[in-house]
């Protein structure tokens, strides 16, 4: 009975965040649901998973050997995305022409294919990792961009956080788990594993506390109350999921980053030159200084962690000692197959599967030019929005938001991988596409309008 109580609570709940939240000015294409469901699979389980139909294996073999069902549904989402896109191919090339170093960075990515111990399964995984490109194009090719991104997050927070509370509290089968060697409940919600939730907790608190802090300071905003009631309510879910599951790393990012969103918008801040690239590298620094400095490790303590990071230290210890190549690395997600996932796991921690680092996750995939193409992303990224600051303040406060997240993230998880929200979000805001404008090709040919980007109509969003 409590179950079914719960299931109804928590089906009304979502229905009324979305009635609060309500767009009455215009929507976004019928084609966003596409990558929102591409999203909201990455921020929870597997489609195998969801259907409790995923083989069982030992976890190296389950590591490396996809579901037949998970091809099929990315597969599916891909070819629908590119039809998409097809539609759109004036706004296409315009992407592609001012994102050349992402382009750059996933051209790279499919010639590291080449050097791979295991190109069969290293190609599989490029495949998926152009599926997270395809997704960001059809958001960012849409003729309100700024509002498509809003209805991405906003329906993957409205989702996922409610029903994660109702896994955890009314279905523990489900949401929750025991942790055999710390003899304690791991509490996941619609996630896999702890952290993972904190993950999604943390992107979806990020984004809800951007449009309440857009909605505090604009009081002109149509039905700002309801907007900024709404949000609340899914940061408040998001700070809880996060204790609840234990996820320090979530916690911290959502915090500091937090913090950086609202002194970047501080008019003072905004007027002192240095203001903002100094409030971004000390976000950069303060945890760098706490992880990989000994004299902090009081720091760490206060956050319930020890010195060597939960074992994180001895896994960087591991996998920089087996020697991959140095500049080109051992190929696109290649590191963690075959002998070198179990020498890892002999040398560190059983059952791993990341280097718990981006940055050296990344070397030991794609080597020096990988980071090297990768930091030219974020670059790129971070003088567009600094830029934009100039102009549109509130969307550039959330892009850098994503962009510092996933830097911070990254230094004690591996941030930039495929298939994972955070990358998702790093993806969106270190890239942009030119203003929609309709190619006089088109006048005249007759089109799959949910397919293809409306013409742009005067909008109202967070002003």
């Amino acid at each position: 009975m409590t179950q079914f109580i719960g299931t109804i609570v928590c089906i009304a709940c979502i229905a009324w965040l979305f009635y609060l939240d309500r767009e009455s000015d215009a929507q976004p294409s019928h084609a966003l649901w596409i990558p929102t469901l591409w999203l909201l699979i990455c921020g929870s389980r597997s489609i195998s998973e969801w259907l409790a139909m995923r083989p069982t294996v030992s976890l190296a073999l389950q590591y490396s050997e996809s579901s037949p069902i998970d091809a099929a549904f990315y597969s599916i989402l891909i070819f629908a995305g590119v039809t998409v896109l097809n539609f759109r191919a004036p706004q296409v090339r315009g992407f592609l022409r001012q994102n050349l170093p992402l382009l750059l960075f996933v051209t790279y990515c499919a010639l590291s294919v080449w050097w791979s111990d295991y190109p069969f399964i290293a190609f599989k995984r490029w495949g998926k990792s152009v599926g997270d490109v395809v997704m960001i194009m059809i958001v960012l090719t849409d003729a309100h961009p700024k509002l498509a991104i809003r209805c991405l997050f906003k329906r993957t927070a409205f989702v996922l956080l409610p029903l994660s509370v109702l896994f955890i509290t009314c279905f523990p089968g489900l949401g929750s788990g025991y942790n055999a060697e710390d003899m304690t409940m791991m509490y996941f919600g619609v996630a896999t594993f702890k952290n993972m939730l904190g993950l999604i907790a943390m992107v979806c608190g990020l984004f809800s506390l951007w449009v309440a802090t857009c909605a505090l300071e604009d009081r002109t905003m149509p039905h700002r109350q309801r907007h900024l009631f709404a949000h609340l309510i899914v940061f408040a879910i998001a700070g809880w999921l996060i204790i609840k599951a234990d996820s320090m790393t979530s916690l911290a990012c959502l915090a500091l980053v937090g913090a950086v969103m609202v002194l970047i918008g501080q008019r003072s801040i905004l007027r002192w030159h240095p203001g903002v690239p100094l409030v971004l590298i000390a976000a950069l620094a303060l945890p760098a200084i706490a992880i990989f400095l000994n004299p902090l490790d009081s720091v760490l303590h206060t956050l319930g962690r020890n010195s060597t990071l939960t074992g994180r230290k001895l896994i960087w210890h591991a996998v920089l000692s087996l020697r991959t190549n140095p500049f080109f690395g051992t190929g696109f997600e290649s590191f963690w197959l075959g002998n070198r996932l179990e020498t890892v796991w002999h040398m560190s921690v059983d059952g791993i599967q990341e280097a718990h680092n981006g940055y050296i996750e990344v070397y030991l995939n794609l080597g020096w030019c990988g980071v090297a193409l990768l930091g030219a992303v974020m670059v790129s990224g971070y003088q567009r929005a600094l830029a934009e600051l100039r102009g549109d303040r509130q969307d550039a406060r959330l892009r850098l938001a994503f962009l510092t997240a996933t830097l911070v993230f990254s230094m004690t998880e591996a941030g930039f991988r495929m298939l994972s929200p955070i990358w998702l979000a790093f993806l969106l805001a270190a890239s942009d596409c030119p203003p929609f404008s309709i190619a006089k090709e088109e006048i005249g040919i007759p089109r799959l309008h949910w397919l293809r980007a409306a013409p742009p109509k005067p909008v109202r969003i967070l002003r």
